[in-house]
């Protein structure tokens, strides 16, 4: 058995092998779907909260090189802050959720993302820059680990795997909308705008999810202990070689995603002279294959592929478009324009439809006892791998596409090689102990 998933909820049965669900496991399910699209809605918004901090702020780049004196590759540090930031403050807040329940953590880290944004439209230096954003990522990690916890408390199986492809279709539009919106924002004011416009965005979700999500972990489901605990929970689930496998193949194929959306804004504006706006509609051209794909994956593959072989094809996907950019940025075929350059990166944003929501869900079906905590190592591994490939795209500075064809080439094929080498599609698998 290459992949087995179970085809029902968990009301009607969850992972092969695992204990059967017990009563309270069912009840979230029975209101999540009484109430489905409010609870997608406010799920998906919380996971298009980095992308909307990521993207929005992507075309501001080369002006906030030149506003604050900095170098590109100083500046390209506010992205790896803001990445490195949501990667340690999942470790802290999907434990918590864990112990706390879901509702509690995620407010407060909604609350302390708006007021860092606020500051961060405030800061002098580039270094200040950086430091405020490193706050901000701390915080809106609770917005991204909690929606990946919630969606494990309500759903199991293929029934997940399409939750988050479903998700894909609001969190997948972030990057459609942010880079262009501030491309506009940058038509009205300079790059703090960016920044004013994301501390309003921040306050209105919070006030959505105060008044529209209620608690999805029932007290009796929680965690007990503390550090120690949780340190020992996390250990026990990267001890799994199939849940470790997953998790490494989603952070190099985010990595992979990630060395794009840190590189293209100079890769297209400075190296192919497009403007901020042309760059905000490429982007979003790109963000719409993703979107695309997913749902694909989650209407017509989920239930008929196995979840493994989508999540292979993809990768291989993405490994050839990674090539194909790598020759392309070296002058293998001459000289290219922006075109065929743009044509491969959307192949491989496309792909990601296919691999970032499998992953998730293959990494989370393993771990129902634990879901904040499993929640936590996927982001984590994601936005520290991704925080890492950003500052290589600029090492040899913004007028060039190879460090980032490398980054991308490197990525996909550590992925493939986690992929075969720790999941093992082809093997029947044990279930991981509670």
């Amino acid at each position: 058995m290459s992949e087995r998933g179970p085809s029902a909820a968990p009301a009607q049965g969850g992972t092969p092998g695992s204990p059967s669900p017990s009563p309270a496991a069912a009840v979230p399910l029975t209101a999540a779907r009484r109430t489905g699209l409010l609870v997608t809605f406010v799920l998906g918004g919380l996971t298009a909260l980095p992308p909307l901090s990521m993207d929005m702020y992507l075309p501001a780049l080369p002006e906030v090189t030149d506003a604050l004196r900095s170098p590109a590759a100083t500046v390209q540090l506010t992205l790896t802050a803001c990445l490195a930031g949501m990667a340690l403050g999942q470790l802290v807040i999907g434990p918590m959720s864990d112990k706390w329940g879901r509702r509690r953590p995620l407010l407060a880290g909604m609350v302390l993302y708006v007021l860092a944004t606020a500051v961060c439209a405030l800061a002098p230096t580039a270094e200040l820059l950086i430091g405020f954003r490193l706050v901000q990522g701390l915080a809106g990690a609770a917005g991204v680990v909690i929606a990946r916890a919630v969606v494990r408390d309500l759903y199991d199986g293929v029934e997940m795997a399409r939750f988050f492809s479903t998700l894909m279709l609001i969190s997948g539009a972030a990057p459609i909308v942010a880079p262009l919106i501030g491309g506009q924002v940058l038509r009205l004011a300079d790059w703090r705008g960016v920044f004013v416009v994301l501390a309003v965005v921040g306050l209105a979700l919070t006030v959505v999810v105060w008044r529209s999500l209620g608690e999805t972990l029932p007290p009796e489901r929680r965690q007990t202990g503390g550090v120690g605990s949780a340190l020992r929970t996390m250990r026990g689930l990267l001890g799994d070689r199939v849940f470790a496998g997953y998790t490494l193949t989603g952070g190099f194929a985010f990595a992979v995603l990630f060395s794009y959306i840190s590189a293209s804004p100079f890769v297209v504006q400075e190296i192919y002279g497009a403007s901020p706006q042309a760059f905000s509609l490429l982007f979003g051209l790109n963000s719409v294959g993703l979107i695309v794909v997913g749902q694909i994956n989650g209407k017509l593959l989920v239930g008929r592929v196995s979840l493994d072989k989508a999540l292979g094809a993809g990768i291989a996907t993405i490994t050839v478009a990674s090539v194909a950019l790598l020759l392309m940025s070296t002058g293998a075929f001459g000289e290219v324009g922006l075109v065929p350059v743009a044509a491969a990166l959307f192949v491989l944003m496309s792909a990601m439809g296919l691999v970032l929501p499998n992953t998730n869900a293959q990494a989370l079906m393993r771990t129902p006892h634990a879901a904040g905590s499993a929640s936590a190592l996927l982001g984590t591994s994601s936005f520290l791998v991704g925080a890492v490939a950003s500052p290589l795209v600029g090492i040899a500075g913004e007028h060039t596409a190879v460090p980032m064809a490398l980054v991308q080439l490197s990525c996909s094929l550590l992925a493939v090689g986690c992929f075969l080498g720790m999941c093992r599609p082809w093997r029947p698998r044990e279930p991981l102990a509670a």
